[in-house]
C-alpha cells in the first residue's frame, strides 16, 4: 500500500511538471505565432462598426490619423486607414503592424499592447460607454498613437533597408563621426571635401541625400532660425544642385513656407525643417526634409537633408524612407 501511494504521488508530480511545460510551450508559441508583422508602410487597420465609422467617431479618427502631411504641396494623409468589421478581421489581417479597436464598452479606457500576434505590432484599444466618451479618449490619446506608430514605421523602414543591403559607411565616419544605415541602392552623385550628395533612381524620378557641415552662426545668426536655414539651403543649392540647363539650381520654394521644428536628435539639439524645393529658372520641384544637428564635439551643425523628385508619384512614403535613413544616424 505505501508503495502504491508513493507511485501515485510520483505520477502526480510528473503530470504537474508536464502541465507546466505544456503551458510554457503554449505561451511561447502564442507569442511567436504570427512571426513578422505585415502590411504597407504607414497603414493602420481600424476595427470599428459601420455606425461608429460613418459618424463622429470615424470623423475624429480621420481628422487625427489622416491629417495632411506637413511639407507636401499635394495633400496626402498621415496614415492610410483601412476599416474592418470585427467578424471579418481574421487570418493574415491580424498580423498587421498597427491595429486600432474601437468599441462601446462598460467603461471608458485606452490600452496599448505591443508585439501580441506578431512583431513588431501595435494594438490600441479604445472603449467608452457613449460617443462622447469615445471622442474624449481619441482626443486624449491620438498624439500618443501617432508617435508610437511613426516610430514603428521608421524602424520597419530601417529593417527593410538593412535586408536589401547597405553601403559601407567608413567615409561618413571619417568625415562626420557618424554611422548611418545608407541603402546600397544610393550612388554618389557628387563628392568633395565639403559636400556629399547621394542619389538613387525611383519610378518617375529620384531620391537624394545631402551631407555637409556649417558653423554655428550659419544657423543661429540673429535667432532667425527659419530664415537662416532657407538661406543656407539656397546657397548650397546654388553651389552644388544644378539642373540640366545653365542657370538652374535648387532653392527653397517661396510659395510654401517651410515647417520648422526644434527637436532633439540622439540627445543633441536639432532643427527639423520640412518644405518644398524648386529649381530656379526651371519647373522641377518636390518635397524635402532637413535636419540641422548641433555637434558640439566638432563646433558645428551637421546638416543632413533628403529630397525627392518624382512629379507623378505620391511622396509620403518616399519622405518616410528618407527620414528613416536620417534617423539611423548615430554619433561615434
Amino acid at each position: 500500500m505505501p508503495n502504491n501511494i508513493f507511485f501515485m504521488k510520483r505520477v502526480q508530480h510528473i503530470m504537474a511538471i508536464m502541465v507546466v511545460m505544456c503551458c510554457t510551450f503554449s505561451c511561447n508559441k502564442t507569442t511567436d505565432a504570427g512571426g513578422e508583422s505585415a502590411g504597407d508602410i504607414n497603414e493602420i487597420s481600424i476595427i470599428i462598426s459601420d455606425v461608429l465609422w460613418n459618424g463622429e467617431v470615424g470623423d475624429s479618427l480621420r481628422k487625427k490619423l489622416a491629417a495632411p502631411v506637413d511639407g507636401l504641396t499635394m495633400e496626402e494623409p498621415l496614415f492610410t486607414l483601412n476599416q474592418y468589421h470585427e467578424q471579418s478581421f481574421s487570418g493574415e489581417l491580424k498580423n498587421g503592424r498597427n491595429i486600432i479597436y474601437i468599441d462601446k464598452g462598460p467603461k471608458k479606457g485606452f490600452k496599448i499592447k505591443q508585439d501580441g500576434a506578431c512583431k513588431p505590432q501595435n494594438m490600441f484599444t479604445i472603449t467608452g460607454k457613449s460617443i462622447d466618451e469615445l471622442l474624449m479618449e481619441i482626443q486624449m490619446h491620438a498624439d500618443e498613437m501617432i508617435r508610437v506608430i511613426r516610430q514603428t514605421e521608421i524602424s520597419e523602414n530601417q529593417k527593410r533597408n538593412e535586408k536589401a543591403g547597405l553601403l559601407n559607411t567608413a567615409d561618413f565616419a571619417s568625415r562626420y563621426g557618424i554611422s548611418i544605415k545608407m541603402p546600397a541602392s544610393y550612388k554618389y552623385a557628387l563628392k568633395n571635401n565639403e559636400f556629399l550628395w547621394l542619389k538613387k533612381d525611383i519610378p518617375g524620378g529620384n531620391a537624394n541625400m545631402l551631407f555637409y557641415k556649417v558653423p554655428y552662426t550659419t544657423i543661429e545668426n540673429h535667432k532667425d532660425i527659419a530664415g537662416n536655414i532657407i538661406k543656407m539651403r539656397d546657397s548650397v543649392g546654388n553651389m552644388y544642385i544644378h539642373g540640366q540647363d545653365v542657370g538652374t539650381y535648387m532653392v527653397t520654394e517661396e510659395a510654401y513656407s517651410p515647417y520648422l521644428f526644434m527637436t532633439s536628435f540622439n540627445e543633441r539639439r536639432a532643427f527639423e525643417t520640412r518644405g518644398n524645393w524648386e529649381m530656379a529658372n526651371d519647373f522641377m520641384n518636390g518635397p524635402f526634409v532637413n535636419y540641422a544637428i548641433r555637434d558640439d564635439k566638432h563646433n558645428c551643425y551637421l546638416v543632413i537633408e533628403g529630397f525627392i523628385y518624382s512629379p507623378s508619384s505620391p511622396k509620403r512614403d518616399l519622405i518616410v524612407d528618407l527620414e528613416s535613413i536620417i534617423k539611423s544616424v548615430k554619433f561615434q
